[in-house]
Formats: C-alpha cells, sequence, structure tokens
C-alpha cells in the first residue's frame, strides 16, 4: 500500500470519527407537544365569573400530588360546552349562586397517571379522605379509576356550586390531617361549595346524585345543579354528583392528549 493511500484511509478515518462525535453531541429535538383542536377555549373567555379551582393543578386530590399534564390551573372545553356553563352560570347568578369547577378537559397522560397510582396499592396517603371505605384493590372494579375518560373528550366537566358572595378556601396543607369526604360539612375540607352531602371526587355511593339517604339542603343543592344543567344540554353521571357531560359531544371517540395549559390553545392548525 503506498504512502498515498495510507494518508487517504487515515483522512477517512478522522472525518467518520468526526461525524459520529457529533451526531452524538447533538442535542435531541423534543417531540411538540400536541395542541387543541379550533373550537376547544378555555372557560374564562367564555364567562370570567364561573370560579376554578383545578384540584389536579394542586396535590389535593386522591393521588396526593400534581396530576401530569396539568401545566396551569385552567378549565378547557369544547366551545359548547362552555357556552352551555355561561348560559347556566347566568341563570345561577340571578338566584344568588356560581357555578365552581374543579376539572375539565383532562389529557391521557393525567388518566395514565391515575392508572399508574391505582395499581401501586402500597400509595394510600389520600385514603382517608377520598375512599375510606373502599378498599384500594377494588378501583378498577368498582368503576371508581378506567383506563379511559369521557373528559379526554373535551365536554365534561366536574363542577358544583358556590353561594355568593364566595367565601375564600383556606389551601390544602400536603401532610395535614385527612377526614372523610362524607363527613359533615363542618368537619371535612372547607370547600366554600354549598353542601353537596359529600366533598369533590369522594369513592362512596353517598356520592351517587340521587341516593336516597341524601335529603334535605344537600339533595335541593344537587337537584338545582342537575335541573340547571339538563335543561342546557348536560348529562349527569348517575355514580358522581359533580360530573356531567354536554350532548351531543363534539368528539365522542377522541381522546386528547395535549397538556392543560394556554400553550395548548395558542398556533393551533
Amino acid at each position: 500500500m503506498t504512502r498515498l493511500s495510507l494518508a487517504v484511509r487515515a483522512l477517512i478515518t478522522a472525518v467518520a470519527a468526526l461525524l459520529t462525535a457529533t451526531a452524538a453531541s447533538a442535542p435531541a429535538h423534543a417531540k411538540p407537544e400536541p395542541k387543541a383542536p379550533e373550537d376547544f377555549v378555555a372557560l374564562h373567555s367564555v364567562d370570567r365569573t364561573i370560579i376554578q379551582e383545578m384540584r389536579y393543578f394542586t396535590p389535593h386530590n386522591f393521588v396526593g400530588e400534581r396530576i401530569d399534564g396539568y401545566r396551569q390551573p385552567l378549565c378547557i372545553l369544547t366551545r359548547p360546552a362552555a357556552e352551555a356553563l355561561h348560559a347556566a352560570q347566568q341563570k345561577l347568578l340571578r338566584q344568588g349562586y356560581s357555578l365552581k369547577v374543579y376539572d375539565c378537559y383532562r389529557p391521557q397522560r393525567a388518566v395514565d397517571h391515575f392508572v399508574r397510582w391505582a395499581k401501586d396499592l402500597d400509595d394510600q396517603a389520600m385514603k382517608a379522605e377520598f375512599y375510606p371505605n373502599v378498599d384500594k384493590s377494588r378501583l378498577f372494579a368498582d368503576g371508581y379509576i378506567a383506563e379511559k375518560s369521557g373528559h379526554s373528550r373535551g365536554s365534561t366537566v366536574d363542577l358544583t356550586l358556590v353561594e355568593l358572595p364566595a367565601k375564600p378556601t383556606r389551601p390544602y396543607r400536603p401532610g395535614q390531617p385527612l377526614t372523610p369526604c362524607f363527613a359533615p360539612q363542618d368537619q371535612r375540607f372547607p370547600d366554600n361549595s354549598v353542601d353537596m352531602g359529600t366533598g369533590y371526587d369522594c369513592f362512596d355511593s353517598l356520592s351517587h346524585t340521587l341516593d336516597p339517604r341524601v335529603q334535605g339542603e344537600q339533595r335541593a343543592h344537587r337537584l338545582l345543579l342537575k335541573t340547571t344543567l339538563e335543561d342546557l344540554g348536560y348529562v349527569n353521571l348517575a355514580e358522581e354528583w359533580w360530573h356531567y357531560t354536554f350532548k351531543p359531544e363534539a368528539y365522542p371517540d377522541t381522546y386528547f392528549d395535549f397538556p392543560v395549559s394556554a400553550a395548548s390553545l395558542t398556533g393551533r392548525r
């Protein structure tokens, strides 16, 4: 082999090594986050008077930590669902009440977070408040946790009523003593909503909207929420007094995974 060919081979080897090192050190391009379709809106852009207490952005939920996909404490819904809530709010304001939303659109990654948590039977940090009478191993079988949620389709909302003028709600402090979600209102976590008989996300049959054990003022509050929303196209989930879906759904078969953030609503295609 000639000196020239040896030199060429050495040059080729050096160039190849340089290209390999450059490729290895180049930053990986992050996959762009999915965006919401054009007909998804932030609820506050349709009605600024509806109170928002987005529980899954906080650690005050049955998991005990902020849930995946909740980048901001923001209610996002399909426009028809948001406009129906606006109409409901106008009726309720005249009666001295406001709606308060706990959860709206929920990305699939959040549902996946719930599923992982439910399978970890050792993590029962929030049991005393949210599921004191339910064995965690039964959460799937009893229907409290599922691998898909109607919230991910964008037309489902969890909500309650607040008597006006609204009182402030004390922030939840992780590690504080927990009280069962079905305890009397003056004993459970102080929420500024009216008394619905249980707290939000209470895994118990007392949360069934028309449970016969819930009577008096508590039942009247549930029925006021139910009749107001159903008159405007919402349908209640019988097992959860707080859960309503606007019909017909804009996306009845699509489970979205864009994050809960204002950025998901900008630059849409």
